[in-house]
């Protein structure tokens, strides 16, 4: 599972995800790629499953980018514990996902192959994805 090595701190309050994404909204390395269209909170287990789908599915050719990472730690009390008494203990890490967003690029592959594993791996996020292609690609 992708987690960071090291955190300055152990517990993260929520924060807020409002707006279009400023940063990342745009290809960078590959000529196919999946774009969000709504906000979310993406796990590292879904990363993780979306990535398999991907490589699976174009059979080991080329190279796919993931473009997020989590980073941000989200924390759980225990079943059957009352209110207060502080907050519950870090479960995992989570990337906050904006609309706009790239998560993943690929390349080496057809225009085909590349939209069906992309496709595949939108079925594994629980965010509504786009299907997004380089503007100087040609087959």
């Amino acid at each position: 599972m992708l987690q960071p090595k090291r955190t300055k701190f152990r517990r993260e309050q929520k924060g807020r995800m409002k707006g279009m994404a400023q940063r990342g909204n745009q290809l960078a390395f590959g000529s196919f790629g999946i774009k969000t269209l709504e906000n979310c909170w993406l796990t590292a287990q879904q990363i993780e499953a979306a990535r398999q789908a991907i490589s699976r599915r174009m059979n080991r050719e080329g190279q796919i980018w993931i473009r997020v990472f989590p980073t941000k730690p989200f924390t759980k009390k225990p079943l059957s514990t009352r209110m207060g008494k502080g907050k519950g203990d870090p479960q995992g890490f989570v990337c906050p996902i904006t609309p706009g967003r790239i998560l993943f690029e690929a390349e080496g592959v057809s225009l085909e192959i590349a939209k069906e594993a992309m496709r595949l791996a939108s079925n594994k996020l629980p965010v509504a994805t786009k299907f997004v292609v380089r503007r100087d690609y040609v087959e």
